[in-house]
C-alpha cells in the first residue's frame, strides 16, 4: 500500500517545504483618523483652557509691550515697536531693578533657601522623631502662611522698634533701622524664612532615597562627614538639586507681596525688584505698555534660567 505524500509547513522528511515569502513585509496598518481624533477628544478641554488662560494672555501681553497703551489720558493706543524696550535699557531705575532682582534671587534662593533647606534635611535625617516633627512643623508653618501675613511679621521683626533691635539692645549690641539701611538683605532674609520649607521637603525626600549601605560603607572606609557629603550625597541627589534650584529661582523672581508689605521697594528704590518696578510703571504711573514690556523682559529672564537648569539636568549621566 502506498501513502500520499503529506503536505504542510514542516520541513521534515516526506513533507513539502512551503516557500519563503518574497518581498518586503506588508506595510503596517494605518490607524483610522477617526480613532486618533477620538483619543485626542478627552484632552481638548485642557487644551482650550491652556489657550484661553495661558497662551492667550501671554500673546496679548506681548502685543501690548509693543504699544504705548496707558490707563488714562489716551483714546487709543498705537504701535511703537521696540521703543518701550529701548526706554527700559536706558532707564537707570530699570537697570537698578535688574541688579536688585539678581541679588535678591542669588542671596535668598540659590544660597539661602537651597543651602538651609539641604542643611535642615540632613540634620533631620539623624534627629529623633519628636525633634523632626517639631522642626518640620515650625518650618512648614512659615511656608503656608499667606505672603502678606509673612511680610507683616518680618516687617515687625526688622523695623526700628522691632524684635531684632530689641534683642540687640538686650545684648548691648548696636542696633539700626534695617529696613532703611539694608532693605534688600532684610527682604532676602524674609524670603529665606518663608521659602526654606519647600527646599527642605525636596531634599528630605531625596536623602531618604539614598541606600544606607553606601553611607555605611563610606563610614567604614573612614570617610568623614564632609567627604561623604561632597563625594556621595551631593552626586546622588544632583537631579533633585537642579530641580529644586529651578523651582525656587522662578518663584523668587516673581516675589511681589512680601517686598511690597515690608518696604514697597524703598527707600529710594533700594529694594525695588522687577515685579515692583513693573507694578509702579504700569499701575501707579499708568504706563501699561511700558510696564508690560518690563514684565515680558522678566518672563525672558525666567525662561533663560529654566533653559540653563534644564540643560544642566539633561547633561547628567
Amino acid at each position: 500500500m502506498t501513502t500520499a505524500p503529506a503536505t504542510g509547513s514542516g520541513t521534515g522528511p516526506g513533507l513539502a517545504k512551503r516557500p519563503d515569502p518574497v518581498g518586503p513585509d506588508p506595510a503596517p496598518k494605518q490607524r483610522p483618523r477617526s480613532r486618533v481624533l477620538l483619543r485626542a477628544l478627552p484632552l481638548s478641554p485642557a487644551v482650550v483652557l491652556l489657550v484661553l488662560f495661558l497662551a492667550g494672555p501671554i500673546a496679548y501681553c506681548a502685543w501690548i509691550a509693543f504699544t504705548d497703551l496707558q490707563l488714562t489720558g489716551q483714546a487709543q493706543e498705537s504701535f511703537v515697536g521696540f521703543e518701550n524696550f529701548r526706554t527700559a535699557f536706558g532707564d537707570e531705575a530699570f537697570l537698578n531693578a535688574v541688579w536688585l532682582t539678581l541679588a535678591f534671587t542669588v542671596v535668598s534662593a540659590l544660597i539661602g533657601q537651597n543651602t538651609l533647606g539641604l542643611g535642615l534635611a540632613a540634620l533631620m535625617q539623624r534627629a529623633s522623631k519628636p525633634l523632626r516633627t517639631l522642626t518640620g512643623g515650625i518650618v512648614i508653618t512659615a511656608w503656608v502662611l499667606p505672603e502678606v501675613v509673612a511680610g507683616f511679621l518680618l516687617y515687625a521683626f526688622f523695623r526700628r522698634e522691632g524684635t531684632l533691635n530689641a534683642i540687640l539692645d538686650w545684648l548691648h549690641l548696636p542696633s539700626q533701622n534695617w529696613l532703611f539701611t539694608l532693605p534688600i538683605l532684610a527682604v532676602s532674609f524674609a524670603n529665606v524664612w518663608r521659602g526654606t520649607a519647600f527646599s527642605m521637603l525636596v531634599y528630605s525626600a531625596a536623602l531618604g532615597e539614598i541606600p544606607k549601605e553606601i553611607t555605611e560603607a563610606a563610614e567604614v572606609d573612614g570617610a568623614g562627614g564632609w567627604r561623604r557629603l561632597w563625594h556621595i550625597t551631593l552626586p546622588m541627589i544632583r537631579r533633585s538639586i537642579g530641580t529644586n534650584l529651578m523651582l525656587i529661582t522662578l518663584q523668587t523672581l516673581s516675589v511681589f507681596g512680601l517686598i511690597w508689605v515690608m518696604t514697597r521697594g524703598g527707600p529710594g528704590g533700594k529694594s525695588q525688584t522687577l515685579p515692583l518696578f513693573m507694578y509702579e510703571e504700569a499701575f501707579q504711573k499708568s504706563m501699561i505698555g511700558y510696564g508690560t514690556a518690563v514684565a515680558l523682559l522678566l518672563l525672558v529672564v525666567g525662561s533663560l534660567f529654566s533653559v540653563i537648569y534644564l540643560r544642566l539636568l539633561r547633561t547628567e549621566v
